[in-house]
């Protein structure tokens, strides 16, 4: 069998010897999870392993189970002797009582799940037509005739699919069964003291079978929040009522307003979960906690502050299950990607990112430090928060409680022989002063600061008590970055700019340019997903001769763009014509 699968593969693909005899032992040391090991070992795509094991045992291969398929297809059902009716996939599945009966831990562990064939049709009285079993293993099928003989399935057809596929079946499944926001609200009794219990949480939020309203209220919030990639999620309260929002893409939108008396169970219950004191309401608090929804994990950092009104609580999800972007996936333009790519080589010298909070600087600072993460070079970060972990890079966590600042970190740092450092925000002029100094002694130094472009990033050291001739000879290179939403792609429509807007594009001609619109598929707003846009000043001489006389950010600018920087603006103006993006969306965040 094994140079069965070696032939099949020979002929996709080039396998080394070396990768050859991996697959050899993989298979003779677990016959029966031989898929699974090639997979998870990277020596074959899953895809072409999957269409080579499909060949051998006869099953099909499916790029993908439409998830519109599984919550939408159509099915008749007959009852006795009455006509037939529709209903969809998922109702029947619940009708059997699926989702009651078969753990999603079952579904997940063999990875497989049920889905409607082509055309969905099913017959009750005769379910002769197969339905299909997705399955990511075919060298183990007993599982599937378990839920072929729970569905009473005389006949059934196997296909193979790829894991995350599966998985995000099985995620949508059983979140169909489950209430919404309002109807737990609705079912909670008008007493909030009732309800406050101290109830730990379950490994995973679709699989909570909690009969406390406010647990699966805080769980619903969690899961929907990271289903529709929420970056944070805001308990406000007011005199009367409290709002729940989340912020999606950088803009918030609201989820729900609750009763006021709820408030107190809901913020003592996420108090609970990060291991909080619940009884302490009159100072600020910071926890965190770590939860999972289907095959996502994710880090929520949790702020609380009192209010005229209660407590106020702010959730930040960082989804760690994601994988962390490469440069070139984030929106960068290739010119500008050749300049960074450049700067993070360097042997020594500062590279500073700057913006707000949330414009993507620590995602693009991690991404240059996994673009240069070698075997021969020793890179260590210190952070606030550490938000991912990098593999093979040593990352240190500020505690100001015991004395662990950006300062007293930078200086031990230096002393544990690191090529390249990562210094999360450049705050006082003792952090300043020494990732100078590490600059000028031979390292490579990246870190952040809060100004609104690159020429300010140099005011503000200054303003800090750096000297000028110390930027001069340290600072290689300054980004500002921001993030543009992008235009939904199912729905955003085309038009030709009026004349203001053609003196802001600084075009003359009528070309064809995009804005939102508005779908389901984007929650409405027109947008789905952000991409960023820069604004990269390298220090040359003639830069450096205009910092020495002065700090005045608009000069430095000037000489910026005459010697050929891309200012924010135009970086975004681009992508309006590449109609990755809107006008609107680009002046919102680039205003000048």
């Amino acid at each position: 069998m094994i140079n069965k699968i070696l032939e099949s593969l020979s002929e996709k693909i080039e396998i080394s010897d070396d990768n050859r005899e991996k697959i050899k032992k993989l298979y003779y040391n677990d016959r029966i999870n031989f898929t699974e090991s090639v997979i998870s070992s990277s020596i074959v795509q899953e895809a072409i392993i999957l269409q080579v094991m499909g060949d051998i045992y006869s099953i099909p291969y499916m790029n993908n189970i439409s998830v519109d398929a599984i919550l939408q297809d159509n099915l008749y059902m007959s009852e006795g002797n009455s006509s037939h009716y529709k209903c969809s996939f998922t109702d029947y599945l619940i009708k059997q009582g699926f989702t009651e009966n078969i753990s999603i831990h079952f579904l997940k562990k063999y990875c497989m799940v049920p889905a409607p064939l082509k055309d969905g049709l099913i017959k009750k009285s005769s379910i002769n037509s197969p339905v299909v079993i997705a399955i990511n293993n075919p060298c183990d099928l007993s599982p599937s005739d378990d839920i072929a003989n729970f569905l009473n399935l005389s006949e059934y057809e196997t296909v193979l699919v790829p894991r995350s596929e599966i998985l995000s079946a099985i995620n949508h499944l059983y979140n169909q069964n489950t209430e919404s926001a309002r109807q737990i609200v609705e079912n909670m009794e008008e007493n909030g003291t009732t309800i406050i219990k101290a109830i730990e949480e379950t490994s995973d939020l679709l699989d909570n079978t909690s009969d406390a309203p406010v647990i699966r209220l805080v769980n619903h919030i969690i899961s929907q929040s990271v289903k529709a990639n929420a970056s944070d999620i805001h308990i406000e309260p007011f005199q009367d009522t409290i709002k729940i929002r989340y912020r999606i893409d950088g803009i918030l939108y609201d989820l729900l307003e609750p009763p006021k008396w709820i408030q107190s169970a809901l913020v003592s219950r996420i108090k609970v979960m990060a291991d909080m004191n619940i009884a302490e309401k009159r100072i600020p608090q910071d926890g965190r906690l770590e939860v999972r929804t289907g095959e996502q994990k994710v880090d929520i950092r949790i702020s609380t502050v009192p209010t005229s009104f209660g407590e106020r609580l702010v959730m930040r999800l960082l989804n760690k299950s994601g994988t962390l972007l490469e440069l070139s996936q984030s929106g960068i333009s290739i010119s500008h990607l050749d300049i960074f790519n450049r700067l993070i080589t360097l042997s020594n010298g500062i590279v500073l990112v700057t913006g707000p909070t949330g414009s993507g600087k620590t995602t693009t600072l991690y991404a240059a430090l996994s673009t240069i993460n070698s075997p021969d070079k020793n890179i260590i970060t210190i952070e606030d928060p550490v938000e991912y972990n990098l593999k093979g890079i040593g990352q240190i966590q500020v505690n100001r409680k015991i004395g662990m600042t950006f300062a007293s970190g930078l200086r031990s740092i230096v002393r544990q022989d690191p090529d390249v450092i990562l210094v999360g925000e450049i705050r006082d002029l003792e952090t300043a002063e020494i990732a100078i100094q590490s600059a000028l002694t031979g390292h490579l130094v990246f870190s952040t600061l809060h100004t609104n472009d690159s020429p300010g990033a140099v005011t503000r050291l200054v303003d800090l008590g750096v000297e000028p001739y110390l930027i001069t000879s340290s600072v290689k290179a300054i980004a500002a970055q921001r993030l543009v939403r992008v235009l939904c792609p199912y729905c955003k429509s085309g038009y030709v700019p009026d004349a203001g807007e053609r003196i802001l594009l600084n075009i003359t001609e009528n070309i064809k340019i995009f804005k939102p619109k508005g779908c389901s598929k984007c929650f409405g707003t027109g947008y789905a997903g952000r991409q960023a846009i820069f604004e990269i000043m390298e220090i040359n001489d003639a830069i450096k001769n205009v910092i020495l006389m002065t700090s005045d950010s608009n000069q430095i600018k000037k000489t910026a763009i005459e010697q050929g920087m891309t200012t924010l603006r135009q970086d975004g103006i681009s992508k309006v014509l590449q109609g990755i993006t809107s006008m609107e969306e680009v002046v919102r965040v680039t205003q000048e």
